[in-house]
């Protein structure tokens, strides 16, 4: 997970040839795909309980959407078009320690505003609207 989905997010903005970024958004895909379906079975990656797998996987998932789909060209699929991958990021946001840390503003306009060779005029998206505080099941689903 860490190299498809952490580390291939950024494979995949910095590459340099088409066939690397190609590569990278390829695995990155694959491997969202597999935590889909992990997700699917549990509410977390591991089982019942929280792990730093799942924190680690935070960082980049509340990112993507906002940074990673449109400045990195990871924008083959959205996290919100993966039923469990958003149902999880949502629970995770509103779990304390999570949502309550995470400064979309400063994720947005770090990332757009420092990588001058990605995006040279240091334009910030408006985009996307997202509200992870709407309802997830995913607390019951898996009692």
């Amino acid at each position: 997970m860490e190299l498809e989905i952490n580390n291939g997010v950024y494979k995949a903005g910095f590459a340099t040839k088409q066939e690397a970024y190609d590569k990278a958004v390829r695995e990155l895909f694959a491997g969202l795909d597999k935590v889909e379906a992990i997700l699917s079975q549990r509410r977390y990656l591991t089982g019942p309980r929280l792990t730093e797998a799942d924190v680690r996987l935070y960082t980049t998932l509340v990112r993507f959407d906002c940074v990673y789909v449109g400045h990195f060209k990871c924008n083959k699929r959205r996290i919100v078009d993966f039923p469990n991958l958003w149902g999880y990021l949502r629970d995770l946001y509103q779990t304390p320690g999570f949502g309550d840390t995470t400064d979309r503003f400063h994720i947005e306009h770090h990332y757009q505003e420092s990588h001058t060779h990605i995006n040279p005029y240091g334009i910030v998206a408006i985009g996307p609207d997202l509200n992870f505080d709407l309802p997830h099941d995913r607390a019951t689903r898996f009692t």
